[in-house]
């Protein structure tokens, strides 16, 4: 059997999956901006409409999707090395990520008082690696399984209800507001369709289409660096943008 040498394994990433994850951050950094501006500046932009509202949709699919396709190479790499894939190591990843999306919630609360964020894309994130994981040893699975939950969630897309209390599955209560809503119906959906997209493109931690290498290119190397630390840049980019813009004095501080 034609093993790879553990070590190896260890380093190897997939250039291409840093590098989409690298647009997909740029494209939120450049979203979030135009939405500072518009919330807090005099910026008139419809960003819930139209276009806007189909890019911000490519963000969340893309971050759900490559979380999914990321999850599926873990599973691999720990097979590869190991021999048996722990998945309380995928688990408490899941759940860490799941933790800062509490903090972003804590920290909305105390700022945007009643839009703040009830269950966001980290939540999300989170919460689908955790249920993911359960699922890695089915890939075959995923596929059925996503395209079910995507269609639920369309079908409830746009109903409310007289409770809150399955906020986070996508039964949205009466006059609910937030700036982060992503329910697991049906973003879980997009999840397992990025699963099973890892399990069909990336078979036991091996690409199965052969891509040149182009991780040295610039525009790839800039794109890569930011789609390795994503998750770091993704708290810290919105307290940067407002910081620049009342720094540039393009917004003002409330009250003056």
């Amino acid at each position: 059997m034609n093993r790879k040498n553990p070590a190896r394994i260890k380093k190897e990433r997939f250039y291409e999956i840093d590098v989409l994850r690298g647009c997909a951050i740029v494209s939120m950094v450049i979203y979030h901006l135009l939405y500072d501006l518009s919330a807090f500046g005099n910026l008139k932009i419809e960003l819930y409409r139209g276009g806007w509202l189909y890019f911000q949709r490519y963000i969340a699919t893309s971050f759900l999707a490559l979380s999914g396709i990321s999850l599926h190479l873990s599973y691999e790499r720990m097979k590869q090395k190991t021999g048996n894939a722990q998945l309380i190591h995928l688990i408490r990843r899941g759940v860490i990520i799941f933790l800062w999306g509490m903090v972003i919630s804590v920290v909305t609360y105390l700022f945007l008082d009643g839009a703040y964020v009830r269950f966001g894309i980290l939540h999300c994130i989170g919460a689908s690696i955790i249920i993911g994981s359960f699922l890695l040893r089915f890939p075959k699975f995923t596929l059925p399984l996503g395209v079910v939950l995507i269609a639920l969630g369309w079908w409830f897309y746009g109903k409310d209800f007289p409770f809150g209390y399955l906020l986070w599955l996508g039964f949205k209560p009466y006059r609910f507001y937030t700036v982060d809503y992503f329910p697991l119906l049906p973003w879980l959906g997009v999840f397992l369709l990025g699963v099973f997209l890892g399990h069909t493109l990336y078979p036991g931690y091996r690409r199965r289409v052969q891509l040149g290498d182009y991780s040295h290119f610039p525009l790839f190397a800039a794109l890569s660096f930011l789609g390795k630390h994503s998750l770091t840049i993704y708290l810290l980019h919105q307290p940067v943008i407002l910081g620049l813009l009342f720094a540039l004095g393009v917004l003002q501080p409330p009250g003056l």
